[in-house]
């Protein structure tokens, strides 16, 4: 019984001796979740973000899809060296910022994850799908600005992810609904993400201009 006590007041004096530090978000450190959650500090990130700098980062560097086919053919680790950047490190997608003006050959809205074919080169084949939601696959929008969406100022995987999720949404919310595409001339800007040479591009555009 002596022996349980003093280790009792030893225990206590121990924590007595102690200082309580709430965890913050320290100068370098990624943030904990605050109080109205991931989805509010997400929402205020894009508002400061999206059209400032991540469409015009799009725009400025975006290249256009019959040069990026050609890179492409020759070696997609050099195209992705000069054209793109990389998610994920080594043996990860390469993602690409791309442009394009093409005409739309099929549209489908039945399903959730909406996408338009569009023909590029005027061959009457589809050269790349344009994803139109309201589902989005993929996380291109955010892996291809690193500068403007770093991973070491998110929490952790699942903050990021969300943050993924939203760029899709804000993309898809902002694409005309209204009408059939279906042969219409579209010009876009978007981003791509690619694992092999000869995959067909699949786009989140966050630019894209219907011809009259």
């Amino acid at each position: 019984m002596k022996l349980l006590m003093a280790v009792g007041m030893t225990a206590f004096v121990s924590l007595a001796g102690c200082k309580l530090v709430k965890t913050g978000n320290a100068e370098g450190q990624a943030p904990v979740a605050g109080e109205a959650g991931d989805e509010a500090r997400i929402a205020a990130l894009l508002q400061e973000t999206y059209d400032a700098k991540l469409v015009p980062l799009l725009r400025s560097k975006a290249t256009d899809l019959v040069t990026l086919r050609t890179e492409l053919a020759k070696s997609l680790d050099e195209a992705g060296k000069a054209l793109g950047v990389r998610a994920g490190g080594a043996g990860g997608s390469w993602i690409f910022p791309v442009k394009a003006s093409g005409k739309i050959i099929e549209e489908n809205r039945q399903s959730k994850a909406g996408t338009a074919s569009v023909d590029i080169d005027g061959d009457g084949q589809a050269d790349a799908t344009l994803q139109l939601g309201t589902v989005v696959k993929g996380t291109a929008l955010r892996d291809v600005a690193p500068s403007v969406y770093d991973f070491s100022k998110f929490r952790d995987q699942i903050e990021f992810a969300k943050l993924g999720r939203a760029l899709n949404d804000k993309a898809v919310s902002a694409l005309p609904a209204a009408g059939s595409l279906q042969g219409k001339t579209v010009t876009f800007v978007g981003a791509t993400s690619l694992r092999s040479a000869t995959e067909k591009p699949l786009i989140v555009p966050v630019v894209v201009e219907i011809a009259p």
